[in-house]
């Protein structure tokens, strides 16, 4: 068995045990073949969540910190990272910059599974905010199907203010998948964004969110 299959069977089984997560439309996700999973955003678990309940692997983004630790704290989370699929990110470089998107380019053209937050960061307030238009050139220039991800509660998993992390039942919604023509990088920016939207509302419908019309911006922004 891979690293990455012992990694996430592991860490399903403890979730399973410890939050008893409700997960809806497994059988929307395409087992091969290159896929975008876009999701909301409302915990800094949320990757890990995702990796280890999907059914196939899917790669996301993570602080290169996480995989630079010393001793041995940092050699568990170093392994713990690499073993779920997640790609070490310099703090400060934005997901939807040119070299992030490319790393994730590259996935998709080897029939990999890449996952993808368009609203960039987190919502501290629980809101979901206007999509990032990378999640839309990366569909446009794949032809990959995008599945849409509305999860539900992740957020209690570590309130506000606190350290620990506290087991909470939680909600992963999943939906059918959305594809859009294939245009290579040529495409304008009112297709991108158009593509960007559709792939938003159908993550609104999933997780039953609030809308905002704006960009989210993290705290130290």
């Amino acid at each position: 068995m891979g690293v990455y299959k012992l990694m996430r069977m592991s860490t399903r089984g403890l979730i399973a045990g410890l939050c008893r997560p409700k997960v809806e439309g497994l059988e929307n996700v395409p087992l091969s073949g290159p896929l975008i999973v876009a999701a909301n955003h409302l915990s800094f678990l949320d990757s890990v969540l995702v990796q280890a309940l999907m059914p196939r692997s899917v790669a996301f983004f993570a602080k290169a910190e996480y995989f630079t630790g010393k001793g041995i704290k940092g050699a568990a989370m170093r392994s713990f990272f690499e073993g779920v699929g997640s790609i070490p990110v310099e703090r400060g470089q934005q997901a939807a910059s040119v070299a992030a998107l490319r790393t994730l380019l590259d996935i998709l053209e080897e029939d990999g599974g890449i996952g993808i937050y368009p609203e960039g960061t987190r919502s501290r307030d629980g809101l979901l905010y206007r999509g990032r238009t990378g999640v839309g050139w990366l569909a446009l220039t794949t032809g990959a199907p995008v599945l849409p991800v509305g999860l539900i509660g992740t957020e209690e998993l570590q309130p506000a203010g606190k350290k620990g992390i506290k087991p909470q039942q939680f909600t992963m919604r999943i939906g059918k998948p959305l594809v859009f023509p294939k245009t290579g990088p040529d495409h304008s920016l009112p297709e991108r964004r158009k593509t960007t939207d559709a792939i938003m509302d159908a993550i609104a419908e999933l997780s039953g969110q609030e809308r905002s019309s704006t960009y989210n911006q993290s705290p130290s922004a």
